[in-house]
C-alpha cells in the first residue's frame, strides 16, 4: 500500500514544483512595468524631499537626484535632503531580481535658504585684510609646477583699490626670477567644511598667465598632498582663453589626472563672471555664471569631508600655464568678492 501511495504522490509532487519553478521565472523575466514617482517637497525650507516609487514586479528602486546623489532603496520610499536651491531631475530606475528595469524622470523644484557666514568685499583701499588673508611668498622651486613668478607682498603685486582685490603678474628680475605676481591664503585665519562659495572675477588675458581661484584641505600640514584633497574652482590658461576649468584632486589623482571639467565662456578676461562651488556630504559641484559643468560625488573615503582654505593668485607659465608670450609685461586678475554661504 505504502509503493502504490508514494507512486501516486511523486508524480503529483514534480507536477507542483514544476509549476512553482515555471511560475517564478514567469515573474523573474517579466520587466517592471507601471512606475509611477511622487515627491513631496517639505515646506519649513529645510531642503528635505520625501520620494515614493512604485512599480509591478520591481524589487528595487535606484534614485538620482539630480545633485550628485544616488540611492539603492528596496521600498522605493526615501526621504532626501537638497544642500541648495534649484530645479532638480530626478531620475528612479525601477529593477527585478533579473535586472530587468523600467525608468522614470520627474523635475523638482525647492528654495533652501543660504546664510551669509564669511566674506570679503575688498571695500577698503590698501593691503588685504590681514584679518582674513596672509601670504605665500617666493618660488618654493617652483610650486611643484615648474612655474617661473616669484610671490611677493609689494602693492605692485598685490593691493585693494576702487572695490577689487588685484593681483598683478609683471615681467621683471627679482631674486633670481623673471617675473613676480602673489599668492594669498586663509589658512590659519579661516576655513569650513561644506558650503556653497561664490567668487566674482575678471581673469588676465597674456599667454603664459595661469590665474587660479582654488581650495586646500586644512590638514596639509601633516597630510601631504593630494591626500590633503584639493578643489579647484577656476583655473584658466592664457593661451586657451575663456576656457574655464573646474577640478578636484585627491589620492590616485593627482596632477593632469585630477577630476574635472571644462566651460567655454566669452569674455573671462573683460568681465567679471561668478565662478561658484557648491559643496555638500553628497557632491561637489562646480558652475560659472549659475551654470553647471562637473558633478563629483562625495563619498567618505574622499578626503572632501573636512575643513578646507582658500588659495587666491596668478602663476606664469609652469605644466599648465605652458610658454609665456615673449612680449608679455603684465597682466592683472581683478577680484570684486568672495562669499561664503551655508
Amino acid at each position: 500500500m505504502k509503493n502504490v501511495l508514494m507512486s501516486f504522490l511523486l508524480p503529483l509532487l514534480l507536477i507542483v514544483c514544476s509549476c512553482t519553478k515555471s511560475t517564478n521565472n514567469s515573474t523573474s523575466n517579466t520587466a517592471p512595468t507601471n512606475l509611477t514617482v511622487t515627491a513631496n517637497v517639505s515646506t519649513d525650507s529645510s531642503g528635505n524631499v520625501s520620494f515614493i516609487a512604485a512599480a509591478t514586479n520591481a524589487t528595487s528602486y535606484d534614485f538620482d537626484f539630480g545633485d550628485g546623489g544616488l540611492l539603492n532603496v528596496v521600498t522605493g520610499i526615501t526621504t532626501y535632503k537638497y544642500s541648495s536651491s534649484g530645479t532638480y531631475t530626478v531620475n528612479v530606475i525601477a529593477k527585478n531580481a533579473s535586472g530587468l528595469i523600467v525608468t522614470k524622470s520627474i523635475q523638482i523644484t525647492l528654495i533652501v535658504p543660504q546664510t551669509a557666514i564669511w566674506s570679503d568685499e575688498f571695500n577698503i583701499n590698501g593691503v588685504p585684510d590681514p584679518s582674513k588673508w596672509t601670504y605665500d611668498l617666493g618660488t618654493n622651486n617652483g610650486w611643484g609646477n615648474s612655474e617661473q613668478q616669484y610671490y611677493t607682498n609689494r602693492p605692485s603685486n598685490i593691493t585693494v583699490q576702487n572695490g577689487v582685490l588685484k593681483i598683478t603678474a609683471t615681467k621683471e628680475s627679482y631674486n633670481g626670477s623673471s617675473y613676480t605676481s602673489a599668492r594669498i591664503k586663509s589658512q590659519g585665519l579661516y576655513a569650513f567644511t561644506y558650503g556653497r562659495v561664490e567668487i566674482s572675477a575678471k581673469l588676465p588675458s597674456a599667454i603664459g598667465t595661469w590665474p587660479a581661484l582654488w581650495m586646500l584641505g586644512s590638514n596639509i600640514t601633516n597630510t601631504a598632498w593630494p591626500a590633503c584633497g584639493e578643489m579647484d574652482i577656476m583655473e584658466q590658461k592664457g593661451n586657451e582663453l575663456n576656457k574655464i576649468y573646474g577640478t578636484v584632486h585627491y589620492p590616485g589623482h593627482s596632477g593632469g589626472g585630477g577630476v574635472g571639467s571644462t566651460l567655454t565662456i566669452a569674455n573671462s578676461s573683460t568681465q567679471f563672471h561668478k565662478y561658484t562651488l557648491d559643496w555638500s556630504a553628497v557632491a561637489i559641484k562646480m558652475y560659472v555664471d549659475n551654470v553647471l559643468y562637473l558633478t563629483v560625488p562625495n563619498t567618505n573615503s574622499l578626503p572632501f569631508n573636512q575643513n578646507f582654505f582658500f588659495i587666491l593668485n596668478v602663476a606664469m607659465g609652469g605644466t599648465f600655464g605652458g610658454t609665456i608670450d615673449p612680449s608679455f609685461t603684465s597682466d592683472s586678475m581683478e577680484v570684486d568678492y568672495i562669499r561664503v554661504y551655508k
